[in-house]
């Protein structure tokens, strides 16, 4: 396999140092260790929220009605997007609703800029693909039938090494389809990532054959904040990405953007940071949610200025990496937003090679085949190693061994026998020896909530149902499919006014594709439902040709089916949903490939 170095006459060299001066002036005001000089910024009136699983719309709202404050549902999680009143002080009301039992975590908005400072151009070549061992890892695989997403300042579209990789994305910060990048710093990113293979122009990408998907999430200075962040990210994992990159310094932080990680996890996705750009151990508490990656340089050392911690898991060629810029052209940049890429890439590469491994998998696979730096195993410096492309690719053609131990779950609280009534929190234990991907809280058999991140709690509204004795019970799938259910714990309700039983079944509606469509490639497969009881308690399944595809609770349910993996023929596309008390409605339709 050959690549080609960022010193083909084709090149076209862009005034990036300039432009990004012009951009940044906080960064370009900071010394070499980046991004030093960023004040800590928060937005004002803003709060980020988790919710326990199943917590209703009305609840939420009784909930902050206090505050005067109104909650926005970032995704289809439980993360939420806290707006005050004018003058309310977003620091006090985070502590009080901190404290809450209803609710998981409260933080500030925080403010967090890109993680990438351009060095001056010069005729180097991608001396980071022979580090990595790029080459011999695309002899196997090149990223194809992997989407890749860039959440960033967006990407430039119309670059030939990036136009054929393009898939459609969204812009966050307008709330618009386009992505058309507002800085460069994205389009840099990507290029890193998936710029096209054997195309005769510029640079490659580790994963050049894989699709880009990009998101804005960032202004025209390449700032974005922690809600746009995991708004963005909820959103790729929707959309089907297996990979999300997130050049961005303060990721690993926030719990919102971790809860959205997991989110992504559960549905068979990682996600990669940076570790930020200030040489300096940040202090970060690792975390499972996410990679965190530090930069090196050609001789195997963390630069200078790249930061490092317990929260860094890898690290990765960081310094000087020829990629592509805005306008068509390429340019050797530097930061832990080059490394970002790499790591990704090669993530992508792995899952190309072999489209049967778990997440999970692929992680520990990238770990152990990386090449083992400063003090042996795992180090604040270098995490597990200097990812190793050719290695990781080899060793995720390889695999074979599946997991197929399933996940120990059990209902933590309330107790077997106990009286309840209003909100009652529930609590789940759930482990794996792998990874638990998701948990479910079912009442009376039938789904409440899904929770995607430990601690795994729920609150149910047990006013819903009639007073007596319910059931509950938890299901805990792992990245593998494996599966469990819990014994059953019964508890009495009794609550002062008793609700009439709920015989409404809800109403179900298969958007898209349209009954007989003749399909190919990807298909966006979506559904809508609605019950008389709200759309909290409502549980969709997807079910093509019999098997179950996808779940997800609430009012939408979107999948993305690779119809390459399905026969020629007619193939059923089917669609239940449930409420709370248990009422079901099914719909489908029949398409063909």
């Amino acid at each position: 396999m050959q690549h080609r170095s960022a010193s083909s006459p084709l090149m076209r060299l862009a005034p990036i140092v300039l432009a990004w001066t012009a951009c940044m002036p906080a960064l370009a005001a900071s010394t070499a260790a980046g991004n030093a000089a960023m004040p800590a910024a928060f937005a004002p009136g803003r709060v980020l929220i988790g919710t326990r699983a199943g917590l209703s719309d009305e609840a939420l709202a009784a909930l902050l009605a206090p505050h005067g404050a109104k909650a926005r549902r970032l995704g289809r999680g439980a993360l939420h997007l806290v707006e005050l009143p004018a003058g309310a002080s977003a620091s006090a009301v985070r502590d009080q609703l901190a404290r809450h039992p209803l609710l998981k975590f409260a933080e500030l908005d925080r403010m967090v800029p890109a993680a990438l400072t351009t060095n001056d151009p010069y005729l180097g070549s991608e001396w980071h693909l022979t580090k990595v061992g790029a080459s011999t890892a695309w002899d196997s695989s090149q990223g194809s039938g992997v989407t890749i997403a860039v959440l960033d300042t967006g990407v430039d579209a119309t670059h030939p090494d990036l136009a054929t990789r393009i898939v459609p994305g969204w812009n966050f910060v307008d709330n618009s389809a386009n992505t058309a990048d507002v800085n460069g710093h994205g389009t840099a990113v990507a290029g890193a990532a998936t710029a096209s293979l054997n195309n005769s122009l510029g640079v490659a990408g580790l994963a050049g054959q894989a699709r880009l998907m990009p998101v804005r999430i960032a202004d025209a200075n390449a700032y974005t904040y922690w809600s746009t962040l995991a708004q963005g990210l909820t959103w790729a994992a929707d959309q089907g990405a297996r990979v999300a990159n997130i050049s961005f310094v303060g990721v690993a932080t926030s719990q919102a953007v971790q809860d959205a990680a997991n989110y992504m996890r559960s549905k068979g996705g990682l996600v990669v940071v940076a570790a930020g750009n200030n040489g300096v151990d940040e202090g970060i508490a690792p975390t499972s949610s996410m990679l965190v990656v530090s930069a090196t340089d050609s001789t195997d050392t963390k630069t200078s200025w790249s930061s490092y911690g317990s929260f860094v898991t890898i690290s990765a060629p960081g310094q000087d990496i020829w990629t592509t810029t805005r306008g068509g052209g390429y340019q050797a940049w530097w930061g832990t937003s080059m490394a970002t890429p790499v790591v990704a890439g090669v993530i992508g590469l792995m899952m190309s090679a072999q489209p049967s491994l778990s997440n999970s998998k692929v992680e520990s696979l990238l770990y152990s085949t990386s090449t083992d730096l400063g003090a042996a195993g795992r180090d604040s410096y270098y995490g597990y190693g200097r990812v190793n492309a050719a290695a990781a690719v080899r060793a995720a053609v390889s695999a074979t061994a599946a997991d197929t131990l399933a996940p120990s779950v059990s209902i933590g609280s309330p107790a077997s026998g106990t009286t309840v009534s209003g909100q009652v929190n529930v609590s789940v234990n759930a482990t794996d020896n792998v990874g638990v991907s998701r948990v479910e809280l079912r009442v009376n058999g039938n789904t409440l909530a899904t929770d995607t991140s430990a601690p795994y709690a729920f609150t149910w509204d047990s006013t819903k149902l009639a007073n007596g004795s319910h059931t509950l019970s938890a299901y805990a799938v792992d990245a593998a499919g494996n599966a469990s259910l819990s014994a059953d714990v019964s508890v009495n309700v009794s609550n002062a006014s008793s609700v009439a039983a709920d015989t409404t079944p809800p109403v179900i509606a298969l958007l898209s594709p349209a009954n007989g469509a003749v399909v190919s490639g990807s298909v966006n497969v979506s559904a809508s439902a609605s019950d008389n009881s709200g759309a909290a308690g409502i549980s969709q399944r997807l079910y093509i040709d019999g098997k179950l595809a996808a779940s997800a609770t609430g009012a939408s349910l979107s999948y993305s089916w690779n119809t390459r993996k399905a026969g020629a023929g007619t193939h059923t596309l089917q669609v239940v949903a449930k409420d709370a008390a248990g009422n079901s409605s099914t719909t489908s339709i029949k398409v063909s490939r």
